[in-house]
């Protein structure tokens, strides 16, 4: 089992960074004072489906009762009808069913519409998290409907907090140049920060350096890639970057692109930009390097 899964929070008191939403959500149920329908939005890899689940387990949800659906996968009006069916039953046993909508913003206009009719009338056995990188593209009623809580990345000392932490927790220690190079290297994401750290703890000590520093130059290989798309140089300059590339985690290699697309985006009206964001937004679990070929490929094409 990888770092990231091992080491993945399960209580509020286990999260590192977000002291706001955990002050908060401590709050909500010390007075018992749950919303049935939540929204947490942020960047890829800040943790929203991990607090959501954390949600869950706080509530008392029983396993078989918590339900997580992707929209990316199930997006339409049937997915919505299925649900507004689903929930009128109350679970064997009694006690609560939750359902953590992932990727949400990607249900259709119709689906949308569909669900706000479920949150005005949610059951109160039933609650409702819903997860977003792109709360803007939701309809404006169903976040009235919803209590929202902006996740953040993990800032430069909470991440060094986290790594220095799950290197004593394996019975290890890394040089703070070390632990310096890994917080640079992921930009705020744990996942890519514990991956990092997987690396340097199953090396030898006198080559640890050398591998964290290996993961900062995989990373300016994929800002060259997202430059390169940028300024559309055409296919062969492209393809001469992903085969550099070729071998390295697809993911990681997606979340620099979409970061340094992102910030482009925040500071200059860049079209390309906002092409690179649409064509890289699925994540590469499924598809892996060939995901990112297709995305670059779409976005030297349009």
């Amino acid at each position: 089992m990888g770092l990231y899964l091992k080491y993945r929070p399960k209580t509020l008191s286990e999260i590192e960074g977000n002291k706001e939403i955990v002050i908060t959500l401590r709050g909500m149920f010390k007075k018992n004072e749950i919303p049935h329908s939540m929204l947490f939005h942020g960047p890829t890899g800040c943790g929203k489906t991990t607090l959501a689940r954390i949600v869950a387990n706080e509530l008392g949800c029983a396993e078989n009762n918590l339900i997580e659906i992707d929209t990316a996968q199930f997006r339409g009006i049937d997915t919505i009808r299925d649900l507004r069916k689903n929930i009128q039953y109350t679970p064997l046993g009694g006690g609560i069913r939750v359902y953590i909508i992932d990727e949400v913003h990607k249900m259709t206009g119709d689906a949308q519409n569909a669900f706000l009719k479920i949150l005005e009338d949610t059951p109160n056995h039933i609650y409702f998290i819903l997860c977003t990188t792109d709360p803007q593209s939701l309809l404006p009623t169903i976040k009235g409907r919803c209590s929202q809580f902006q996740v953040q990345l993990l800032s430069d000392e909470d991440m060094k907090c986290l790594l220095t932490k799950i290197a004593e927790f394996e019975n290890d220690s890394i040089e703070d140049e070390i632990i310096e190079q890994i917080t640079q290297d992921s930009q705020g994401h744990p996942r890519n920060a514990l991956q990092i750290l997987e690396q340097v703890l199953s090396t030898p000590k006198k080559r640890r350096l050398t591998i964290a520093q290996q993961a900062a130059i995989e990373q300016s290989e994929s800002i060259a890639l997202c430059r390169a798309l940028m300024k559309k140089q055409g296919w062969s300059e492209v393809k001469k970057i992903l085969q550099g590339l070729k071998g390295q985690d697809a993911e990681g290699i997606r979340r620099v692109v979409i970061g340094y697309a992102s910030s482009v985006l925040l500071n200059t009206d860049n079209a390309v930009a906002g092409l690179i964001l649409e064509a890289f937004q699925e994540p590469t679990y499924n598809m892996g390097f060939p995901g990112i070929v297709l995305a670059c490929y779409t976005v030297i094409k349009n």
